[in-house]
């Protein structure tokens, strides 16, 4: 019997071969073996309390920064959606926010900002949810994630709750020591009290930056690698030479040389074999190795060895 066919009870829904391109930005990937959608924290802990540990678990979050590739996701993809995952809570007294981790940034910047808390406003200019902020250390315009969260939450393979200092994560640039197989539910910002008003227009400031610099009306996936240390990503890839240039359906942008789009039917392939060869290029001129922001999760679809197969 398939491992699909003994699945927990939910009270979310569990869904079998499901497509996970419309759930990413770049829409590209081949489908989960099973894709998760709890309904909230307590459904989540009891799913992942009666799941088989041997069974691969993925977490997704918006897909504004992951390659999912042609071949799928093995195991169960979990998904946090809705009000009981996305809730912000501000005490602007003490400077405080709290969220859920499905929170958009944006949306917690504004919240920060309206309340007269300020250190927040650079979330505005990250494409992407709260989960996956605190797992990377997202941030932009001379800002991170690790200056502003003081504690991050979720639920571990054994259906814990557990609640980690941000002190504790081995926050560094675009890293942070999050554990295998936990999936963060909510974390805690705090910042300084500011006027709102000005707050605010930084936050307007930022967008329009990004409105002009970035193509954030393109199918892309955000920053594709992370900056070298003392140099841009972006600056690199266009002094090789492959800002604009076509590659099957996928291009680094004309406008932002670091960003990875699909222009119109690109596969997960192609976009991940671009990404490759820059890398390889950059390396053999500049002897700089980029790595990866992106994240890319499944298998490839031209690997036969990595087709999906039902576990016994």
């Amino acid at each position: 019997m398939s491992w699909r066919n003994a699945l927990p009870a939910v009270r979310g829904k569990l869904l079998i071969d499901e497509p996970l391109a419309p759930f990413t930005w770049l829409r590209v990937g081949g489908p989960a073996e099973v894709l998760f959608l709890p309904a909230d924290e307590d459904d989540l802990a009891a799913f992942l309390s009666a799941l088989r540990t041997d069974i691969p678990l993925t977490v997704l979050g918006v897909g504004s920064n992951v390659i999912v590739r042609d071949g799928g996701v093995a195991g169960v993809v979990v998904r946090l959606a809705g009000r009981a995952f996305a809730g912000v809570t501000v005490d602007g007294g003490a400077g405080a926010i709290t969220v859920g981790a499905a929170a958009l940034d944006s949306a917690v910047a504004r919240a920060a900002a309206k309340a007269g808390i300020g250190g927040l406003e650079f979330l505005a200019g990250i494409p992407g949810t709260v989960g996956g902020a605190v797992t990377m250390n997202a941030g932009c315009y001379g800002a991170e994630t690790a200056g502003a969260v003081t504690a991050v939450w979720g639920v571990d393979r054994a259906g814990a709750r557990r609640v980690f200092q941000a002190a504790e994560l081995g926050y560094a640039y675009r890293h942070s020591d999050t554990p295998a197989g936990l999936v963060w539910t909510g974390a805690a910002f705090h910042g300084p009290r500011a006027d709102p008003e000005v707050l605010g227009q930084a936050i307007a400031n930022i967008t329009q930056r990004r409105e002009t610099t970035q193509p954030i009306r393109e199918k892309t996936g955000g920053s594709t690698f992370k900056n070298p240390p003392g140099d841009s990503a972006w600056r690199l890839i266009d002094a090789a030479g492959w800002r604009g240039k076509p590659y099957g359906g996928a291009m680094f942008s004309p406008l932002h040389a670091n960003f990875l789009i699909n222009t119109g039917e690109a596969t997960a392939a192609d976009l991940e074999d671009l990404g490759e060869a820059v890398r390889a290029d950059v390396a053999a001129k500049f002897g700089v190795t980029l790595e990866w922001e992106v994240r890319r999760v499944g298998r490839k679809r031209r690997d036969d060895r990595d087709e999906p197969k039902d576990r016994a």
